[in-house]
C-alpha cells in the first residue's frame, strides 16, 4: 500500500483523485491539504510514502512546500502536479528536491505510474505526449521504423535527460533541475546523440519521439 498526502488548493481535484485511488487498492490517501502552510503540517504528522503537491498553493508555493520539508529533513518523494506547462517550476522543483512532475490533464495510467515510480526512490519527469499522427508524420521524415536495440543502450541519467531535451530547456536549466555540472550534461549528451546516431539536439528530439523512447 503506497500513503500519498494529496495537497491542492482545488477540492473537486482533490475529491477526484481520492475516487480514483479508492478504485486501486494499493494507494491511500492519508492526508491533504488545500494551501502550502497546511502541506507542510499535514506531510509532518502523517509521513506519507509519496506528496502529491500543485506547483501553485495558497500561502505557501509547491517549491516553498519542498524546500521547507527538505530543511526539516522531513521530504518524501514528491510529484508536482501543475495544470500548465511551466519549465521554471520543472527546474525550481527538482532542484529543490520534487522527485517527479506531471500535468494535470495526463491519463490515470501516467498518474499511477509516477506515482508507484517515485514511491521507489526513482524520478519521474513528464514528457507531453505526441499525436500518433505527428509520431508518424516524424518517423515519414527521418525514416525511422523501430527503436531496436536503442532504449537499451541509454541510461536512466540519459534517458531523463534526453526527456528534458524533448521539453524543450537548454543545458544549463538540465544540470540545475538534475543537480549536475554543465559539463556533466554535456558529456551525457554527446552520448545521447552517439546512441542515436544523430548530429545535433534537434535531429535527436526528433529520432526519440519517432522511435517512440519518449
Amino acid at each position: 500500500m503506497i500513503r500519498v498526502c494529496l495537497a491542492d488548493d482545488q477540492a473537486l481535484m482533490r475529491s477526484g483523485l481520492k475516487a480514483l485511488f479508492a478504485l486501486l487498492g494499493d494507494i491511500d490517501v492519508v492526508a491533504e491539504a488545500e494551501e502550502g502552510e497546511a502541506a507542510v503540517a499535514a506531510v509532518l504528522a502523517s509521513k506519507p510514502d509519496v506528496l502529491l503537491l500543485d506547483v501553485r498553493m495558497p500561502r505557501l508555493s509547491g517549491v516553498g512546500v519542498i524546500q521547507k520539508l527538505s530543511r526539516q529533513g522531513a521530504l518524501p518523494p514528491t510529484l508536482l502536479l501543475t495544470t500548465f506547462e511551466d519549465d521554471v517550476a520543472l527546474v525550481q522543483g527538482v532542484r529543490a528536491g520534487a522527485r517527479g512532475y506531471l500535468l494535470k490533464g495526463v491519463s490515470p495510467e501516467v498518474l499511477l505510474e509516477a506515482i508507484r515510480t517515485v514511491s521507489r526512490g526513482e524520478t519521474y519527469l513528464y514528457v507531453l505526449p505526441v499525436s500518433n499522427l505527428a509520431r508518424e508524420s516524424i518517423r515519414d521524415s527521418t525514416g525511422d521504423a523501430t527503436s531496436g536495440l536503442i532504449l537499451d543502450t541509454l541510461t536512466q541519467r540519459e534517458m531523463e535527460i534526453l526527456r528534458l531535451m524533448v521539453s524543450g530547456i537548454g543545458n544549463r536549466e538540465i544540470a540545475a533541475a538534475l543537480s549536475l555540472s554543465e559539463g556533466t550534461v554535456k558529456n551525457h549528451i554527446t552520448n545521447v546523440f552517439s546512441k542515436l546516431g544523430v548530429v545535433d539536439r534537434t535531429k535527436a528530439v526528433l529520432r526519440a519521439i519517432a522511435l517512440g523512447i519518449v
